[in-house]
């Protein structure tokens, strides 16, 4: 009996070695955070933070400067904080936008920390159109249109911004612009723009997926927009040109159609051409939605932007918003199955192709305007230009203009949509040689002499930026796949 109690004893000791063994390795249970309301109305980060930390904590990362060297069209900036010019990089971009604020700064943009301080510190021009600018820089946005109406958008900037409270205006995009406070599910803040614009599309916001909401919230801000202005060039409005257009099938012909239907919509006038001019800015959306690949095949913005990550114990979206090319990889291979190595190979093969194709159509169309800037030159001389021939290199070069542009300001450098980005440069090549062969005739019909070679004067425009000009910027150097040597 003794001997049966003392290998109960063993085994009962051995049991509880075990199971303490076990505690003592095992990973600690997550802790829970306390439940926190978070009040209506609330913008404040930290108020959001004290509920969600791990997501707060990794919001706050977007500040910190990303490894250099792992992408190289898209640096960001490093950690001494420089700033890249894309004029200097393409400084066709210099030639086609003098004569207003991106003429004379235009740079690659940084972390989402900083969307309202870099706009503090950019070329006033940049700011000219008033309180509008703020509309996707502060998540006070919707609550100034609200309050101010049309007054939001012709205010002088400045004005506008002094109605945030000091203590968040320098604060970038927030909590609050993508989700509900009550139950953290995606919310859409910036009604008074894509709701509109959705609905002009026929597409219900109310009926969209999650998944669709996962890229819809970035739409809120990384699209084009067009700011109408009034006879006195004062801002009136902000809309997205989407109209014509359909959900997975927003079209840059339907864009440069919308934006050439009405006169309030050129918002500038181009220096080289005298041309009246809209604009198309970042459409990251527009480019990704538009039957690309990823798209059709149901990923989202965050899907690539916003991978699970682990936190300790924790499993969460990577509010740390960046480049996969910047994250190694990481949300890429979800889905596929090759090597980190071989993928960013893949991605900076479609971006060496894009750049190719956008420099030859840049030069093209500078070239186009160029000879729009001698023909006005000869008007104004006395010879007689055919302005039948003039009007239709015009709107050759108009269609050249946006295209070059389009892609030119799209962020993922052609790999949101490679074929659609090659299509779109292919067609404004195309026009800008229309636009320059028609020139060409109407200058000789007029008897002036046209060189072979147009120069295009780019360190001009360059110079003329003054101090913003080459800020800390090394020479950049392209090669193209022809054997075009590039130094810009």
């Amino acid at each position: 009996m003794k001997k049966r109690n003392y290998i109960t004893l063993i085994v009962l000791l051995a049991s509880a070695a075990v199971v303490l063994f076990a505690y003592a390795c095992s990973s600690p249970k997550s802790e829970q955070v306390r439940p926190v309301k978070i009040s209506d109305g609330e913008i404040d980060p930290g108020a959001w933070g004290k509920a969600y930390p791990t997501e707060y904590e990794l919001w706050k990362k977007t500040e910190e400067p990303t490894p250099a060297g792992k992408s190289k069209y898209k640096k960001g900036f490093d950690a001494d904080r420089i700033t890249y010019d894309k004029l200097s990089e393409f400084p066709y971009m210099a030639l086609l936008f003098n004569g207003w604020g991106f003429g004379i700064e235009y740079n690659e943009p940084r972390g989402h920390m900083f969307m309202l301080r870099d706009q503090l510190d950019v070329d006033p021009a940049r700011v000219k159109a008033g309180g509008v600018c703020l509309s996707c820089k502060t998540p006070y946005a919707p609550k100034l249109q609200n309050d101010m109406a049309v007054n939001y958008y012709k205010t002088p900037y400045k004005e506008v911004l002094a109605q945030i409270p000091e203590k968040h205006r320098t604060l970038g995009v927030a909590c609050v612009d993508c989700h509900d406070n009550k139950d953290m599910s995606l919310k859409i803040s910036r009604g008074f723009t894509l709701i509109a614009a959705l609905k002009d599309m026929g597409v219900d916001p109310q009926k969209l997926t999650r998944q669709e909401m996962r890229s819809v919230i970035c739409a809120q801000c990384h699209v084009t927009y067009s700011i109408p202005k009034d006879q006195d060039m004062h801002s009136v409005g902000l809309f997205f040109p989407w109209q014509g257009s359909k959900w997975g099938g927003i079209t840059i012909e339907n864009i440069i159609q919308k934006l050439r239907s009405d006169p309030s919509y050129a918002e500038w006038k181009q220096s080289v051409t005298g041309f009246k001019l809209a604009f198309i800015r970042h459409p990251e959306f527009e480019m990704l939605t538009n039957n690309s690949v990823h798209w059709k095949a149901g990923a989202s913005c965050a899907d690539c932007h916003m991978p699970y990550t682990k936190v300790g114990v924790n499993k969460v979206s990577n509010h740390r918003i960046m480049s996969p090319l910047k994250n190694d990889m990481k949300p890429c291979m979800q889905c596929h199955t090759e090597s980190a190595e071989w993928l960013r190979d893949q991605v900076i093969a479609i971006q060496d192709r894009t750049v190719s194709m956008m420099v030859r159509s840049g030069y093209a169309t500078a070239t186009a305007a160029k000879l729009f800037e001698m023909a006005n030159k000869a008007q104004e001389s006395g010879k007689k230009i055919d302005m039948t021939l003039y009007n239709k290199a015009k709107d050759y070069y108009e269609e050249a203009f946006y295209r070059c542009v389009f892609v030119g300001a799209e962020n993922s450098v052609g790999f949101h949509n490679p074929t659609e980005s090659m299509r779109i440069l292919g067609d404004a090549t195309a026009f800008a040689m229309k636009a320059e062969g028609v020139l060409r005739q109407a200058l000789a019909k007029a008897g002036v002499d046209v060189p072979v070679k147009v120069d295009l004067e780019l360190h001009k425009y360059l110079d003329s930026r003054g101090e913003k000009k080459l800020k800390g910027n090394p020479a950049f150097e392209f090669k193209d796949p022809s054997g075009v040597q590039y130094r810009m």
